[in-house]
């Protein structure tokens, strides 16, 4: 599990590509590495990987054939940097909202507009049926980081950042077109569907 909560920002040092399999090698700040072992988990862009191998500061990480196709980490060149959470512990500070790092999907940045000490970014879903998940003020995770959802219409949905997060994080550095990884908040989607059953099943009755 995860917080939402990027602890910081890596870049990809080299890529093995392999038939609809890939390895990442991504060189982590000091403060990522102690006490990470094999087969520990790290959020890359919110997306849950495995470590696999260790050589100092530089960690690999296998994707496979569904990760790349579900995110946004198949796009992702050397030189690219991405966002890092390890895998929260039980005394972790839960600043966000709990996450799984299981991507939904990914949506396209369609809008952003600038002013004084605040940036607010909308993006476009490819299944609008995803958007009954996606509340005013409800929790969601873009690229890993844990935000409230302002704005809500049709397919499309806006956030709000503080300066903060646009300097820790890469969505400060979006531009219009790029693809952001999605999870949706597992509570509300569990809410949401339990609320269809019984009424559908009111319904059938």
């Amino acid at each position: 599990m995860f917080t939402g909560i990027v602890q910081a920002t890596a870049p990809i040092t080299a890529i093995e590509e392999k038939d609809h399999f890939r390895t990442h090698h991504v060189r982590l700040p000091a403060a990522l590495l102690p006490g990470l072992t094999i087969g520990a988990s790290v959020a890359h862009n919110g997306c849950c990987l495995t470590v696999t191998v260790i050589a100092g500061d530089v960690v690999s990480f296998d994707l496979m054939k569904e990760t790349l196709r579900l995110t946004n980490l198949g796009t992702l060149k050397v030189g690219d940097e991405i966002n890092l959470e390890r895998a929260a512990t039980l005394q972790a500070e839960i600043g966000g909202h709990l996450m799984s790092g299981h991507i939904i999907c990914t949506a396209e940045l369609t809008k952003i507009v600038t002013s004084e000490n605040n940036r607010q970014i909308w993006f476009s879903l490819p299944d609008r049926a995803l958007m009954k998940y996606i509340l005013h003020k409800g929790y969601i995770g873009v690229d890993g980081i844990s935000l409230t959802v302002g704005e809500v219409a049709g397919n499309r949905f806006c956030v709000h950042l503080i300066p903060e997060t646009l300097l820790r994080t890469t969505l400060g550095k979006k531009r219009l077109g790029d693809s952001v990884n999605i999870e949706i908040d597992p509570q509300t989607q569990a809410i949401v569907d339990t609320v269809e059953r019984v009424l559908a099943a009111r319904e059938r009755a």
